[in-house]
């Protein structure tokens, strides 16, 4: 079963449709989870009734961040106020809604958008790609999410800001979207261990060839392109946060964002990496088919060539010559031993083979097995 990240494009709108299109199928209404946060105090996890009742903790007179975090797409009521609440730009709107978008990032004049992916294992070791739109301006940070169940990848964000851990709560909402950007290019990381370990599975049975590996093999395959498609552009979006000074972004948070840089950069190496021993599994594993072929041939061939004399001297002696009509037509016909000289040259040269192929190393692996001949002592 292929993965939904990259075979399922239900989300686009129809050619020709206008810019901002919404496309939403409906489905289980969305689910409001807020987290408001200042220097000393901390509100986490709080499940909102509807979008609205974030405006409260907007319109806030104490400093704080909240960060609204939206789980679901398919529910147009929350999606469309979403927007009018936060002022979000049709095009923005669409990229958060139309799920998947290639992982990117647009200034607007309020607020910054980014479009980035997370990974994660699911039952069979399927590789599932998930879309995360961040939007974050003055004193606020919206998520909004494909799943409406997702929530373990940003669950590190959320401990941080309960333990205040490295002072995230004195800092800004940009801030606080540098470190959902790092956990979602974290969450890479979990996978590819994963996946290294199939891969070290996979080294230790492509050898011996047994039935079923070139199918595991293509499987894992599969998976790292998914994993591939997710994070290559993730690149690109985070060196245009560190390169294009987006006034949403301040000097402080870029330094931390080379960090998150240097970590998309190592998963892209972890991948390539491990794509390059796929491959090298899947010559390994053809390798190991042919030598196991090889190995048959070879045993079929041993016994080919052994009974070929017993088959001549058994079509010789069940010749029909009449002996009556010359001493020469076969005498040992009428010889008293005949035919246990006849069974008794079949062993010979049966023997005979079986000993020249062990002494040649063709059975058995004997000293002339590379050679062709045997190594005469010094």
């Amino acid at each position: 079963m292929l993965s939904r990240s990259y075979t399922q494009f239900h989300s686009e709108p129809e050619p020709g449709a206008p810019p901002g299109t919404l496309v939403v199928e409906p489905g289980a209404r969305s689910r409001v989870f807020l987290v408001d946060y200042a220097a000393d105090r901390v509100i986490v996890d709080k499940q909102l009734g509807s979008i609205d009742d974030c405006i409260a903790y907007l319109q806030d007179d104490t400093p704080s961040i909240s960060w609204i975090d939206v789980r679901g797409l398919d529910d147009r009521v929350t999606l469309e106020r979403m927007g009018e609440i936060f002022g979000i730009h049709p095009l923005a709107l669409e990229d958060v809604v139309n799920a998947p978008q290639r992982p990117k990032t647009d200034a607007y004049p309020a607020q910054q958008l980014v479009i980035t992916k997370t990974v994660s294992l699911r039952g069979g070791g399927n590789v599932v790609a998930a879309q995360v739109g961040i939007l974050f301006g003055k004193g606020y940070v919206l998520t909004v999410r494909e799943e409406p169940h997702q929530r373990d990848v940003l669950d590190s964000v959320r401990e941080m800001l309960r333990r205040g851990r490295g002072s995230i709560r004195e800092k800004g909402a940009d801030h606080l979207a540098y470190a959902l950007i790092d956990a979602a290019v974290d969450s890479f990381y979990p996978v590819l261990e994963a996946m290294g370990e199939q891969l070290d599975e996979l080294e230790l049975d492509a050898a011996s060839a047994p039935r079923g590996v070139s199918r595991r093999i293509h499987a894992v395959k599969r998976e790292l392109l998914t994993v591939r498609r997710a994070v290559w552009p993730q690149r690109d979006l985070v060196n245009a946060l560190l390169r294009d000074g987006s006034p949403h972004v301040t000097a402080e948070t870029r330094l931390f964002l080379r960090d998150t840089y240097d970590h998309v950069v190592q998963v892209m190496d972890m991948v390539e990496t491990f794509r390059e021993i796929a491959g090298g599994l899947m010559d390994l594993y053809l390798s190991g088919v042919s030598n196991r072929m090889n190995e048959i041939m070879k045993v079929l061939t041993v016994i080919s060539t052994i009974f070929l004399p017993m088959t001549f001297i058994a079509g010789l002696y069940g010749m029909n010559f009449d002996t009556n009509a010359s001493h020469m037509n076969m005498p040992e016909l009428k010889w008293r031993y005949g035919y246990v000289f006849a069974l008794g040259l079949m062993a010979a040269s049966a023997i005979g083979l079986l000993v020249f192929y062990i002494r040649r190393g063709w059975i058995g692996g004997g000293s002339g097995a590379d050679t062709g001949r045997e190594e005469k002592p010094q």
